[in-house]
């Protein structure tokens, strides 16, 4: 059940409208009434009705668990959960309102493609947020990257939000709670990640889901979906092959990304961006890269000899035609 506008929630936040609804709850704008001026962002989740009541309390307690740690975090591009709480039976989980504008809004503006050298600028702010939830004790993934969940500010910052949708990853610990976590967007997902909580993620699993992203960033195509990929494992085009502006390191990097299987895709997304950005060869392909830089070597040692071949091979096409 939906809250109304004017809802006031622990004597403190007054909803104001509600800015997205999913499966497992929804996320609502709303006033703090303790501190005047100050908009937040709540998301109410919803018990599951499947679930028994010792499952439920265990749920409630796994949400505490994962909300007491998400509250410790502090990156410039991410949203403060500055508090959660349970009543009458939802958890809420409360964080910054990130004001602005989502990338998906600004790609149906543009009406096209949005620019490579936007795109890397924003890429460098949306990799040090994923990167500082993955180097946390223990890991935290996001597990739904898409362009709807990544906001411009006013002032050109970018904000990774709804990261409440998490997992922790916990060693040896095959049973995971679906709580504050999400089960992604399916254009985005990798395969791995379709398992639910019995699949095997980690930080792969967002390094996909950003490659993805980037991809319909740059080409206002989106990916084709894992499923589909999987009975058709070539109707993944390049993105240098449909949009002619994207460098060939930004497209060997996305295509690397999006591997399906997970041990063929970048450990991290630092190891991700430095091929992304032209800093590394996409591993496998330093060998052709070794190539050219030796041609490209010895054409600029032998440039005079270079130059009088091709005019001779010139010369004895013209003979030839004439």
């Amino acid at each position: 059940m939906l809250h109304t506008n004017n809802t006031i929630l622990r004597e403190r936040y007054k909803i104001t409208n509600i800015v997205g609804q999913g499966g497992m709850g929804s996320v609502y704008r709303a006033e703090d009434l303790r501190l005047p001026g100050r908009l937040c962002a709540i998301k109410a989740v919803e018990p599951d009705p499947n679930f028994s009541p010792e499952l439920q309390q265990q749920a409630q307690s796994q949400f505490l668990q994962e909300a007491s740690i998400l509250a410790q975090l502090d990156h410039p591009n991410l949203p403060k959960v500055s508090d959660f709480f349970s009543e009458n039976g939802r958890d809420y989980l409360v964080m910054d309102f990130v004001p602005g504008k989502d990338l998906r809004e600004l790609l149906v503006e543009a009406g096209g493609p949005l620019a490579e050298k936007l795109v890397l600028k924003w890429a460098e702010q949306i990799i040090d947020a994923l990167a500082y939830l993955h180097q946390q004790d223990p890991p935290i993934l996001h597990r739904d990257i898409k362009p709807g969940n990544i906001k411009l500010t006013p002032d050109g910052r970018i904000k990774l939000v709804d990261f409440g949708l998490v997992k922790l990853m916990v060693p040896d610990d095959s049973r995971t709670i679906t709580v504050v976590q999400g089960r992604g967007t399916a254009l985005y997902t990798p395969l791995e990640q379709y398992g639910g909580d019995g699949g095997h993620t980690d930080a792969r699993t967002d390094v996909y889901a950003l490659a993805a992203t980037f991809y319909h960033l740059l080409t206002n195509v989106p990916p084709p979906d894992a499923k589909l990929r999987f009975l058709n494992p070539r109707i993944l085009q390049p993105p240098e092959d449909i949009n002619e502006h994207i460098s060939h390191n930004v497209s060997e990097a996305i295509m690397w990304a999006l591997e399906m299987h997970p041990d063929q895709r970048p450990e991290s997304v630092q190891a991700f961006y430095q091929v992304f950005t032209g800093h590394s060869p996409r591993p496998g392909r330093e060998n052709d890269l070794t190539a050219v830089t030796s041609v490209l070597t010895a054409l600029r040692a032998n440039w005079v000899t270079a130059v009088f071949v091709l005019t001779l091979f010139f010369v004895a096409v013209l003979l030839t035609i004439l």
